[in-house]
């Protein structure tokens, strides 16, 4: 099952880093190398294993974007199932970037009616950390008001924050089938092993793709009885993806992490070959064996249900 994912935007508003960090897995140090995107890069990005991302990054410069709009349009804009359109928190040419904007938008409403829109507000880091909810929420204002009657997704991001890895999964979650089918499941895994929350992440992007707590419901630390921190998932990804870098820097492969602390207990292992399971666990009494015991159980019917989601 392929689904085509447009990645559009002015030259210079951070797309391919992006990419290039999620996809090809990139440290944000490295991004400054990236060159200028010409016309259109494909992509095909397998995701658990059976959905493919058809990604094109489509480049920025104003040559190429008429073009796009005019002798490529119906190529451009036909079957496409997201568009993410990236804005330049500083950039100079809004009035110009919006025109753009609202020009793929028609495309999109003439050959792609149902497309889900995001729209990335990018590098946040730019602006002073006291001022960018306020900044984020005047852009968020202006990105709706330029979409009219279209449905939008805005999001604050940046390549060196956990924002990043909560757009894309949010992004990637639009795209899978029965998330909330796999959520089910790992309720029923968490209450097995006496789990406060359990992730299921993508095995190479590390972008979560369902979580077994109620996204209405604020999850609570059952020792303190204090919220959990609502950023846990994108940092936790965020986190993940650094020590693997790490590990092939040192030429080793990342298989599965461990960790037992004074407060609770976290194991990170393979669900299936295409995803990885984290539960972490409060109870002092529950041991990491019974975690990967449960996990090894529990795999035949996790495959099932990622064949079942894509299918469908």
């Amino acid at each position: 099952m392929k689904k085509k994912v447009l990645l559009m935007g002015a030259s210079g508003s951070g797309k391919t880093s992006m990419r290039s960090m999620i996809f090809s897995n990139n440290p944000a140090s490295l991004t400054s190398r990236l060159g200028a995107t010409i016309d259109v890069e494909q992509n095909h990005v397998r995701f658990l294993d059976d959905l493919i991302l058809n990604l094109w990054d489509c480049g920025g410069q104003d040559a190429f974007m008429d073009s796009y709009l005019s002798a490529q349009r119906a190529t451009i804009f036909s079957h496409v199932g997201v568009l993410i359109y990236v804005f330049d928190v500083e950039s100079r040419e809004m009035t110009k970037d919006l025109e753009y904007y609202r020009d793929c938008l028609l495309g999109l409403s003439q050959f792609s009616k149902d497309a889900t829109v995001f729209l990335l507000v990018h590098k946040m880091d730019l602006i002073r950390e006291s001022e960018r909810s306020s900044v984020l929420h005047r852009k968020t204002a202006e990105l709706e008001k330029a979409s009219g009657d279209v449905t939008v997704k805005v999001h604050g991001t940046s390549i060196y924050d956990e924002t990043l890895y909560k757009a894309w999964s949010s992004i990637v979650n639009t795209l899978i089938p029965n998330v909330r089918t796999l959520s089910k499941h790992l309720r029923i895994f968490a209450e097995a092993c006496n789990a406060t929350e359990v992730i299921l992440f993508e095995r190479t992007t590390f972008l979560v793709i369902a979580t077994s707590s109620d996204p209405s419901d604020q999850a609570v630390d059952p020792l303190t009885g204090h919220a959990l921190d609502t950023k846990r998932y994108e940092r936790t990804s965020e986190l993940i993806k650094t020590f693997k870098q790490s590990c092939s820097r040192l030429r080793e492969e990342f298989h599965s992490l461990e960790m037992e602390l004074e407060d609770f207990t976290a194991v990170l292992d393979e669900m299936t070959k295409n995803t990885y399971i984290l539960a972490v666990v409060h109870d002092p009494t529950i041991e990491t064996a019974a975690i990967r015991m449960n996990i090894r159980i529990a795999r035949r019917k996790f495959e099932e249900l990622q064949g079942d989601s894509l299918v469908s």
